[in-house]
Order: structure tokens, then sequence, then C-alpha cells
């Protein structure tokens, strides 16, 4: 975690070094002998920040510090260009009503072009050093469940990780050579002390079902103890890398040992006040949105303007959740309770609307003011779909350890999805989220739903 958090910090340090220089430059290119006087007092600097910090949230907005979703220099070329455009037209509004800011007319222009250039070449370097220059953990999996698998995958896509699989290691000794993921099933657990220095792994890591009964423990705790390599469970890998914990054969006692799952007094009280603070602020600021909402709801299909439902909440306990109704008020006549579905015939045509900005979740707001949710925790399920879900997944229940929230890690996270392996991806980032509950990780939810709803993601 430490040194995904340092290439992270990198990154972004660096890129804001460049960012302004790159105006910096830009204002002496178009300025001239002036720039220096401009730059030189602390107005000019503060003029310079704001172009350094609008470019770095447009940055932020168009996934450019999510490295995962930039496939090639197209793609990155794209964004960039998005990006910037996106900057101008900040800038222009901000200089149209604050017109002393600006530090000289024409000095974006000639800045944006440098950001370009700049920005692009920068990363290009990033990427390749990441890939070819800077220290890379070599880590051997044993075991090949969907979970390791699903690790694996993920690494092979993020070479910013500085993560390399040299291979997976299964009991089946017939499984060895098959090409699970490149480079395949390379041993089986006997191997697993010959294939340490072959390989030069840095860290074995183990899934706890495949491990039981099986590893050679003798030869590898001797391994261990000469400081040569490092174990670790998949599960704590697995949730280093993905944000996410992986419910499939995960045993009790590891969520029974791990670290995380505080819920100290201090930190429910902060997490209160900032429900509280979010929802009052979030009321008056959408007031006068509330009864245009529910007045396009009446006159654009027959029924109420609210949707009242029961749903579940903290420790089991149910609640009235309030919502504008997006659906037809049949909608479950005769079917009873039925999960909804992309494109759902359902769902009005203001309500799809309402889903995609999601103004049909502000009447929740009331819902965290009386206690009921918090601002940001895992989505309240309905009762009848509860009992399905609890019977069918392993530790689904714990997910209501914690109060239900408008907004949570899986919804900024996942896609929308209503199905029961939808609910599986979602319960695993819900876990993390509990597992790592804190006021800055609900600040940084908070940010990244304002993202998903600006870009209008995730609902259907």
């Amino acid at each position: 975690m430490l040194r995904r958090n340092i290439r992270s910090l990198v990154l972004v340090l660096v890129e804001t070094a460049l960012l302004a220089g790159a105006v910096a430059l830009g204002t002496y290119v178009r300025l001239g002998d002036e720039a220096t006087r401009l730059l030189s007092g602390s107005d000019g600097m503060l003029h310079l920040g704001l172009i350094v910090f609008v470019c770095q949230v447009c940055l932020h907005y168009n996934d450019l510090y999510d490295l995962r979703t930039i496939a090639d220099t197209r793609e990155l070329l794209v964004r960039l260009f998005r990006a910037l455009g996106i900057t101008s037209l900040v800038l222009a509004f901000i200089y149209f009503w604050f017109p002393d800011w600006i530090i000289g007319r024409g000095v974006f222009l000639v800045s944006a072009g440098l950001v370009l250039l700049t920005v692009f070449s920068w990363r290009l370097a990033y990427a390749w050093v990441m890939r070819k220059v800077a220290p890379r953990e070599r880590l051997l999996l044993v075991g090949t469940n969907a979970a390791a698998v699903d690790l694996a995958r993920e690494l092979y896509q993020r070479t910013d990780l500085g993560v390399d699989i040299v291979g997976f290691v299964d009991a089946d000794p017939s499984m060895v050579g098959k090409p699970v993921l490149n480079p395949g099933v390379v041993g089986t657990v006997d191997d697993i002390p010959a294939l340490i220095p072959k390989f030069d792994v840095h860290r074995v890591v183990v899934s706890l079902s495949e491990a039981r009964g099986k590893l050679p423990m003798d030869r590898l705790l001797d391994l261990r103890l000469r400081g040569g390599v490092e174990f670790d469970h998949l599960a704590s890998v697995y949730e280093e890398y993905t944000g996410k914990i992986a419910v499939e054969n995960l045993r009790p006692s590891w969520l029974i040992f791990s670290d995380g799952f505080r819920k100290t007094r201090a930190l429910l009280l902060m997490k209160r006040v900032l429900d509280v603070t979010l929802a009052v602020v979030g009321l008056i600021l959408l007031a006068p949105v509330i009864p245009v909402v529910a007045a396009l709801v009446k006159l654009t299909s027959p029924g109420p303007a609210f949707y009242h439902q029961e749903r579940v909440g903290l420790n089991g306990k149910t609640f009235m959740v309030h919502k504008f109704r997006t659906m037809r008020n049949d909608a479950e006549r005769g079917t009873g309770p039925v999960w909804a579905s992309a494109n759902d015939a359902r769902v009005t045509p203001l309500g799809k609307f309402l889903r995609r900005v999601r103004l049909d979740e502000i009447p929740q707001l009331w819902n965290v003011l009386r206690g009921d949710m918090s601002f940001v925790g895992p989505r309240p399920e309905r009762p009848a779909f509860v009992e399905q879900l609890s019977a069918q997944i392993p530790f689904y229940q714990q997910r209501h350890v914690v109060k239900p929230g408008v907004t949570g890690w899986a919804q900024v996270r996942y896609t929308y999805g209503a199905s029961v392996e939808d609910a599986i991806e979602k319960l695993q980032y819900d876990l993390y989220y509990i597992k790592n509950m804190s006021i800055a990780f609900d600040l940084v939810i908070v940010l990244e739903t304002i993202k998903t709803v600006v870009l209008r993601r995730g609902a259907q």
C-alpha cells in the first residue's frame, strides 16, 4: 500500500510542478518582462495557482488520475484535450465575474499548449519508468480461484502499480502449464520453495481455501525466517490493490483478525456531524428544486410525487426511505418486489432523467437528518431482497453493521446492476468501506459522487 501511495503522490506532485511551470512559461512567452513583475508578488502566484488548481480538477474529472481508464496514447490525448477545453470554459466563467484574476490576455491560450505538451510527455515518461525502470514487486499466486484470477487481471491492467505476476500455483498437478492468465500455472504447491528463487519472488500470495492442509509449511517457514520472501493472504492483497474485499472463499477468521472495522465514539460523532451538515446544506441549496421536481413528476405521470418504501438499515432494522417517484405508480402490481433493470420499461421518461442526475435521491436527505441513514454508507436494500441475498451470499448481513448511505463506495466504483452477481460485487466494495471507514474516506466518496453525477455515470 505504501509503495502504491508513493507512486500516486509522485505523479500528482510532479504534475502540479509541471503545470505551474507551463503556466509561468506561458506568461513569460505572452507578456515578456512584465511577467516578472506579475508573478513576483503574492497576487500573481495566487492567479497562477488558480489556473493550476482548475486544470488539475478538470484532469481529475476526466479520469486522468485514474490510470485504469487510460488504455493508450490516443485516449490520453483525447482526455487531455477535453480537460483543457473544460478548464478554459471554467476559467472564462471565473474571469467574467472576477476580471482582476486574469494574469494577462492570451496567457492561458499559450499556457494550454505548453500544458498539453508537458503533461503528455510526462505521462509517457512516467508510464515507461513504471514499466521499465522503477522497482517492481514480483508476486506468486497460490490458487486459481476467481479471486486470484481477478487480482491478476487487475494487476496486469495497472502497470503503474509496479507489480508483476510471475505465475500461479495449484494443488492439482494436472493444472501445471495451463494458461489461467499469462504466464499461467507454473507449478504445484510442493514446487513453491523451488519457484521462489527461480522467479525471484518477493511475495507469495496464498488463498486460504487453497492452503489448508496442502502447503509444505516446514519448508515455507524456513524461507520466511531466512527473510528472502514474504507471505500474505490473498484477501489482504486483493483488498490492497482493488479497493474491495473478495467474499469468495473468505474465512471469518480473516475478518476477525485483520486491521480495521473500528467504529469509535469519536468517529461516529464526527460522521453524524458531517451527515447533518451535508443534509442541511443540501436541503437549503436544493429547496428551489424540490417543488419543481415534485410538480414535474405529478404532471408527467399519474400518481404521487414521492415514493416511500421499506428498506433495511442499521442492525437489520427497517425504515421508510423517501425518493421522488421514477416509475409508474403500478410498477409492481401483480409481481411483488422485482429488481429494477437497465432500460426498465416501468421507469417513466422523466424518471430516467432524475435517476441519471440523481435528483430522485434528494428526499433521502430527510432520512439523513432523521438518523435513519448516513450520507455515505452501503445503499439500503428492500427486506425481500435482503432475505434472498443473505441466503445466497456469504457475509451479506455484515453490511448492516453501519447505517446505509445516500451514496457509497460501491456506487462510485461500480456501474449500475441488478442481479445476484452485481450484489456480490457491490458487497465487496461495501465491506471494504466498512473496514476502512473514516471521515477522510467519506469526503473522498462525496467528491467522487459529485464527479459521478457530473459525468452522468452509473444510475439507470
